[in-house]
């Protein structure tokens, strides 16, 4: 296999990876919906999206996208557009180096989830 084709099996080894941890985030009393989508022209985002009981929506999401010969990679926590964490943008030329940050940015993600769930309910209350 060339280099190509294994950097874009470690990409999509990597979203996977993303997706199938932040997809674990539960909360017993908010609905939760797993997202994946490609964002054009050369990125892809996943995370996952909970209904809270007043309709508004808390989402977490990590993304990575290809632009100018280089990885940027994102994180976020945001209510309703607002952020809660945002972990600032890395922009890395090296492939492998961009999946480490991914990897790195949904575990900093997952870390604060029940707390930033809990929160947003109080503030329900």
């Amino acid at each position: 296999m060339d280099s190509e084709s294994l950097a874009a099996a470690g990409l999509l080894a990597a979203l996977s990876r993303a997706a199938g941890l932040l997809a674990e985030l539960q909360h017993p009393f908010v609905r939760s919906e797993p997202f994946s989508y490609f964002v054009p022209p050369a990125g892809a985002r996943t995370g996952i999206a909970f209904t809270l009981p007043d309709g508004r929506e808390l989402c977490f999401a990590v993304s990575i996208v290809v632009s100018e010969g280089a990885f940027h990679v994102d994180g976020s926590v945001a209510a309703e557009g607002e952020a809660l964490l945002e972990l600032p943008r890395k922009t890395t030329p090296d492939i492998r180096e961009g999946l480490a940050v991914l990897d790195d940015y949904t575990g900093e993600l997952m870390a604060p989830a029940g707390r930033l769930i809990d929160e947003q309910l109080d503030n329900i209350v």
